[in-house]
This record gives structure tokens, C-alpha cells and sequence, in this order.
């Protein structure tokens, strides 16, 4: 089956091609309805998710009724405000009024483990899933295509100087210190020379903000996830300067992610929100499958925004705004393939190890003692033999290679933390 093109795609027609495609659906795993052993301790549980591209496994679950298919039909989908928004309604939990899980960002459950987003209150969190590879991007205004500021920053060097010098610091915008988002264009400015904690001012702001902040002019740069850096070059507000697949080709981003106290108490739920979220993982995997996800995701309750600025990236068709286009694109979202969904060790120690590099958390961190604290594979690899589905063979992804030369291996965090010239240790 060809995928539709975005083109004419109405929203109408969307919701029809969906209805269509759910109706006609087959269960996707050999295990049918979940039936080892007993049921799930409980039929409710409260996730959060920002409205970002990347929650559709959570949304596709809910919507497919694939956590009622492994009996949890009362589980509910929240849409939240914030990433901090998400952290405080984690910390209350379901019986103080907020979640007890999320779509959320890989480092912050361990964030919040450590105290260091609690405000020294550590609260245990685990991460059963990932919920994405790849579809993040770094965005930036149009007054930087002069420059040609793309995958290498080192363009808007002399421009960010230029304005700390004036007193006016450039203002690059994230959605969470410590977060993937952080992370990210943290990697990407100090790989262009220029020193994120000196040379420009970081800010944290909301992912449905970003594109109305560059609009008024509060912002030069912003790293968020899709559909806003897409809805950014549609509006001609700025454009993209680079994927952030083209700095990490594959890289983790959103996790699925649960109170430790929860998953300790409920322990057959746990796996039966892992397998709900895996299998739709699998669903919205499928090119074909995506523009009635997109029908699905877009809606009001959702990400709500128009079909236009979410599909066409999601099939690998990505206009930068800058003049470069790409068709069929490698860098893609990923849900399921090359095992998008499996927790790597080895990548939570990348972002601990990263979060080290910045100064979030202490020098004196053991890394590999809170991942194995905070990562629990183990329920995704449950999960998996209860699907009938395979998983990778070790823990660890192995050795990664960064668009700037750069190596992390998990064996070794030290070298590559010294190998990065920019830094702010503590």
C-alpha cells in the first residue's frame, strides 16, 4: 500500500481512513487477549503526556482499547501542562489528585529519583518502556539562515557574541533542565564552539509555547519535540536547523515511565500497561498505520493541531524551511523498529553521564547503580515472551557514534566525558 501524501488530507477523510483501518484490523500478536496467569492487581491506573508526537503510543493504547484487551479498561490518559507540570502530578500520585505514570522525558524519572527535580525530595520512579526513537529537532529564526546555521551551530557564534556583548544574551529555549531537550542542543551548541552556560541563556519553556515565543520574538533557538518544529516552518516563523537524529542517528527519547511504589505494588499491572503500550507501539510503527494514528493524535483532546503539521515528518517527508527538503527520510520516528521500545541501559547511562557533564547531578553520581535502580527491562522483557515478541540480547545497545566524531561506550562514560571539551562539572 502507497502512503498517502499530506497533500488534500483533511481531517474528515483522516478520521474515515481511520475508522476504516481500526475496523478492518487484526490482532497484531499471537497472544491474543492477555490470559497468563492472573489478571492485572487493579483495572485503573492515571498516565500522564505532554502533547507531543512521541505520546502517541499511550494515546494509541487508550483510543485502540488495547489496555482494556489486557485488563485495565479504566485506565485514563491526562493531558499535561508541563514537563514540571507532569513531574508534580507524579510526586502527588493518584491519590493526591495527580498520575501515576507518563510519556515522559528518559532523564526525568531519574531526576526525580535522585531529589534533583524534587527539590531534594527523592521519589523512586521506574522506566518500563522507550517510547520513541528519533523526531525531535533543533529550531531556530530566519535571521540565522544568512549564516547557515544547520547540523554545524558554529554559525550563530558571532551572533550570540555579538548579543551577550550588548548585555542582551540570546535565549535558547528547552523544555526541561536535564531533559532530552537539553540534552540535545546543549550537545549541539558546545559541538559548534559555542558554550551553552556562557555564551547564550537557556530557558525552559513548554513545548506547546515554543512556536508562539518565536513568533513574539522572545527566543532565537528552541529544541522540542514534533509536531511544534514542523507547525514552525508551516507558520514561516523560522526554521530547522537540524534533526536530532542527524546528531544521534536512532537515539532514545520518551519513556514510559511509573511510580517505583506503584509498579512494587502492582507488579501484573505494570506488565499489563508495558504489553497495552507495546503492542500499540507496533500499531503506530506501521507506515500505513499513520495517517489514522495522525487522525487520532492531532484531535482536540490531544496534540490539537491541524493534520499538516504532524503527518508528513512522520513519513520521512521533512521541508526545513531553509530551502532543504527530503523525501522518504531515514531520520523518522521510530515506535518498534530496531528496538525503539526497549529501555538500553546503556542509553540511560548516556543521559545520566550527559546530566553529569552539565552539572544536574554531581560528579560523585553512581550512574550504573541508579540505572539499574530506576531501569526495569526486566517488565519490558516480561512483556515481551508474553507477547511472543523478541528482545535484544543484552541490556546495552553498545558503542554510540555523535554526528561530531564523538564516541560514548557504555564501558567507559569517562573517556567520553573527557573527550568533550565543554563542560560544567560539579
Amino acid at each position: 500500500m502507497t502512503d498517502p501524501k499530506p497533500t488534500g488530507l483533511t481531517r474528515r477523510g483522516a478520521i474515515t481512513a481511520a475508522a476504516a483501518t481500526i475496523a478492518a484490523a487484526k490482532t497484531l500478536l499471537p497472544s491474543g487477549a492477555f490470559a497468563a496467569g492472573p489478571g492485572p492487581e487493579v483495572a485503573k491506573a492515571k498516565l500522564g503526556f505532554i502533547a507531543l508526537t512521541d505520546a502517541s503510543p499511550l494515546i494509541i493504547a487508550k483510543e485502540r482499547g488495547l489496555f482494556a484487551k489486557y485488563g485495565m479498561p479504566d485506565v485514563e490518559v491526562l493531558k499535561q501542562a508541563s514537563w514540571a507540570a507532569t513531574r508534580d502530578n507524579l510526586v502527588l500520585g493518584s491519590g493526591g489528585g495527580g498520575i501515576d505514570g507518563a510519556h515522559i522525558l528518559s532523564p526525568l524519572p531519574y531526576l526525580i529519583t535522585t531529589g534533583q527535580a524534587t527539590g531534594g525530595r527523592p521519589m523512586p520512579m521506574n522506566i518500563l518502556a522507550r517510547l520513541n526513537t528519533n523526531g525531535q529537532a533543533i529550531s531556530v529564526g530566519n535571521d540565522l539562515k544568512a549564516v547557515k546555521v544547520g547540523l554545524n551551530s558554529a554559525g550563530a557564534k558571532a551572533k550570540f557574541l555579538q548579543l551577550k556583548a550588548a548585555g542582551n544574551m540570546a535565549k535558547v529555549a528547552m523544555t526541561f533542565r536535564g531533559g532530552t531537550h537539553d540534552l540535545w542542543i546543549r550537545y549541539w551548541l558546545a559541538a559548534g564552539g559555542i558554550n551553552p552556560d556562557a555564551d547564550v541563556s537557556t530557558i525552559v519553556i513548554p513545548p506547546p509555547q515554543m512556536v508562539a515565543n518565536m513568533k513574539s520574538g522572545t527566543q532565537d533557538a528552541f529544541c522540542v519535540g514534533e509536531p511544534w518544529n514542523a507547525q514552525l516552518v508551516n507558520q514561516r516563523v523560522g526554521y530547522t536547523a537540524c534533526l536530532t537524529s542527524e546528531i544521534w542517528m536512532n537515539h532514545p527519547e520518551k519513556a514510559l515511565g511509573m511510580r517505583a511504589d506503584w509498579v512494587a505494588k502492582y507488579p501484573r499491572a505494570a506488565q499489563a500497561i508495558t504489553m497495552a503500550v507495546m503492542e500499540a507501539a507496533i500499531w503506530c510503527d506501521k507506515m500505513q498505520n499513520r495517517p489514522a494514528m495522525c487522525s487520532i493524535v492531532s484531535g482536540r483532546q490531544y496534540i490539537n493541531v491541524p493534520m499538516n503539521d504532524i503527518l508528513p515528518r512522520l513519513q520521512g517527508n521533512v521541508d526545513y524551511g531553509d530551502g532543504r527538503k527530503a523525501q522518504g527520510s531515514g531520520h523518522v520516528m521510530k515506535f518498534w523498529a530496531d528496538n525503539a521500545s526497549f529501555p538500553f541501559k546503556s542509553h540511560d547511562l548516556w543521559f545520566l553521564t550527559e546530566d553529569v557533564r552539565w552539572g544536574v547531578l554531581p560528579q560523585s553520581t553512581n550512574k550504573m547503580a541508579l540505572v539499574n535502580k530506576v531501569n526495569r527491562a526486566d517488565i519490558w522483557r516480561a512483556s515481551a515472551k508474553a507477547l511472543g515478541v523478541p528482545a535484544p540480547a543484552s541490556d546495552s545497545r553498545g558503542v554510540e557514534r555523535f554526528f561530531d566524531g564523538k564516541v560514548f561506550d557504555p564501558a567507559n562514560p569517562a573517556a567520553y566525558l573527557a573527550s568533550q571539551p565543554i563542560k560544567k562539572l560539579v
